[in-house]
């Protein structure tokens, strides 16, 4: 396993967002950080009260957005308009070109997410949205799938050859993945602190797991985590 530390990820900050990249994006370029299999993009961002992203465009990307915390208003060139509340999951396949906003309503309150980018199976596709609550409890002391490349078991269907997982646990959980054979995983803490066969991973860290078969994981106190199957 190749262990990445929350620390080591690059940095973004203005008046109203406070970001972190797992991967090189914007002004943050390591040439060693561009990506894994397909995974792209992993933002971990702080929106705070009536801060957003204007409309702006992305194409030839699946773009997931998972809300922790707050509640994140979204609008699209498609006519879409959503609020993704914690528990909730959005695709966006953007395909040939797709426009949308983001944008924290909140008076008081901030909006804590994770966007992630994966690359595509085909590019230039009709640009899709699709938005599912998948209720936190059920994730409770398992992997619940969420997104996949063909929607089993009532996930989100995306346009990669992937799937993301997600799990809770609390102290004394445990959960286990088994990798299939030619295939990558990494795993991103989302809350609290991990323990992945026998490694301790804190908030914001994450792993990069090519030759591990057998994915045991477990916390002392509580955690939250996203699982990526990749090619």
């Amino acid at each position: 396993m190749n262990i990445i530390s929350a620390d080591s990820r690059g940095k973004f900050r203005n008046e109203w967002l406070d970001s972190r990249h797992s991967f090189s994006f914007g002004d943050y370029h390591d040439p060693q950080r561009m990506g894994f299999s397909t995974l792209r993009v992993i933002n971990e961002d702080w929106i705070a009260a009536k801060g957003g992203f204007p409309m702006h465009g992305h194409r030839d990307m699946e773009i997931i957005t998972y809300v922790m915390e707050g509640a994140l208003s979204h609008q699209d060139s498609l006519g879409n308009g959503s609020a993704i509340h914690p528990g909730e999951v959005q695709r966006m396949s953007a395909g040939r070109g797709i426009l949308h906003s983001e944008f924290n309503h909140s008076a008081d309150e901030n909006v804590h997410l994770l966007q992630i980018w994966i690359k595509p199976k085909f590019t230039g596709i009709q640009p899709g949205y699709a938005q599912e609550l998948f209720p936190l409890e059920q994730r409770r002391g398992k992997l619940q799938l969420l997104a996949s490349q063909d929607g089993r078991n009532g996930s989100l269907s995306m346009n990669t050859d992937a799937s993301l997982y997600a799990s809770i646990l609390q102290a004394g959980e445990s959960v286990q993945f088994i990798k299939p054979v030619g295939r990558a995983v990494y795993v991103h803490v989302a809350k609290g602190a991990l323990i992945l066969n026998g490694t301790t991973l804190q908030a914001g860290d994450a792993a990069e797991i090519i030759e591990e078969n057998e994915l045991a994981f477990t916390t002392g106190s509580k955690a939250e985590l996203l699982l990526f199957d990749l090619p």
